[in-house]
């Protein structure tokens, strides 16, 4: 990938995390990545295809961030839930607001990399569910991941500095106990 598409695509990532989906245009982008006018659309002609690529780039930069754990215990899935949610509402925050703007803007084909990207981490939870407490703990891989969907959004809206652990502990028992 060049270096001026990349520049670019970091740039649009902090605007739409940092700013909000109405600040991807081809202009700010170039500006926020000290690009000339009109690098941006050299690369995405259209907003649409700008929208897109931010969208395929996210995804891309999460599986390569995710580096998916061997959770083995009850311990290891608390600990690892835990850690996502602190990455992605600390260090990664922008990310993550973007990519929540860009799941609310994009039509279905230009979210699909990230609704791909969502189902392989949702068979993943289930297959441990299923390792860790069988069929009936594995129908509850909606609940925790919602549980913990709530979890990283209450930190990125209301409270950054909120205990994450114990709530996910709570939610792994339960998911275990069913």
């Amino acid at each position: 990938m060049s270096s001026t598409r990349l520049r670019a695509l970091h740039a649009a990532v902090e605007l739409v995390g940092g700013e909000g989906i109405r600040a991807l245009t081809h202009g700010r982008v170039d500006a926020a990545a000290a690009l000339p006018p009109g690098s941006t659309s050299n690369h995405f002609r259209t907003r649409a295809a700008l929208v897109t690529g931010v969208i395929e780039w996210i995804a891309a930069e999460e599986r390569a961030d995710a580096g998916l754990p061997s959770i083995r215990t009850r311990d290891d899935l608390v600990a690892g839930f835990t850690r996502m949610i602190e990455v992605q509402s600390g260090p990664q925050i922008l990310r993550t607001r973007a990519r929540y703007a860009l799941f609310l803007e994009a039509d279905a084909e230009a979210a699909q990399p990230l609704l791909e990207q969502r189902a392989v981490f949702e068979a993943w939870i289930r297959g441990i569910l299923r390792d860790l407490g069988g069929e009936a703990a594995e129908r509850q891989t909606r609940f925790l991941m919602a549980t913990a969907e709530g979890a990283l959004l209450h930190r990125m809206t209301v409270d950054p500095d909120a205990p994450v652990e114990a709530v996910i502990a709570r939610a792994v028992d339960a998911a275990l106990a069913a």
